[in-house]
């Protein structure tokens, strides 16, 4: 069996994780499956990582070489991270493609106005109150994937239809919506 590195990445509260939440439940009926997620691992897994540049590239490669780990084995890795520098995704995807592990990069792709609205951890309410600096996409850059597997305009599809997306990306196979746009 084999496994893939599915890696969500996009603007704080663009969807990542509940993309990432509902595509595990459906997934993980039938396959493996372990969800990544940028919160949890910093929080149990690497709290000495501040939000530099470097330790956010730091976060980035552990992230990826535990996914690597986990999908070489036969699971299904979802992987809801910002990871806000290109050159850091790429060296993951370069990192999957020489263990010869299948990696997708799923550019979660929401509007600065609407991640703002949606604010789901109030951390864009403390960037504008001064209380936060250094977040991606308001005081730090966020580098969109320029060609990524698949593209979710999530302020235009609704959540099934990125699931479903998701879910044929994965599978390679249909799953029976076909959204437009989200490719």
């Amino acid at each position: 069996m084999s496994g893939i590195t599915t890696w969500l990445t996009g603007l704080p509260s663009s969807g990542k994780s509940t993309i990432a939440a509902a595509v595990a439940a459906e997934l993980g009926r039938t396959h493996p499956v372990e969800i990544l997620d940028g919160d949890v691992l910093r929080r149990e897994f690497f709290p000495e990582l501040g939000f530099s540049r470097a330790d956010r590239e730091e976060n980035v490669r552990r992230t990826g070489r535990l996914a690597l780990t986990l999908a070489s084995h036969g699971v299904h890795v979802l992987v809801p991270v910002i990871a806000p520098y290109r050159d850091s995704r790429d060296w993951v995807r370069a990192l999957h493609a020489d263990q010869g592990v299948r990696f997708a990069e799923v550019h979660v792709d929401a509007p600065l106005a609407v991640c703002q609205h949606r604010d789901v951890k109030g951390l864009y309410a403390k960037a504008s109150r001064g209380e936060l600096t250094g977040l991606t996409g308001v005081d730090d850059p966020y580098e969109a994937p320029p060609t990524p597997e698949l593209r979710l305009r999530t302020n235009e599809l609704s959540l099934p239809a990125c699931v479903s997306a998701v879910l044929e990306l994965v599978l390679g196979t249909p799953v029976g919506v076909h959204p437009v746009g989200a490719h």
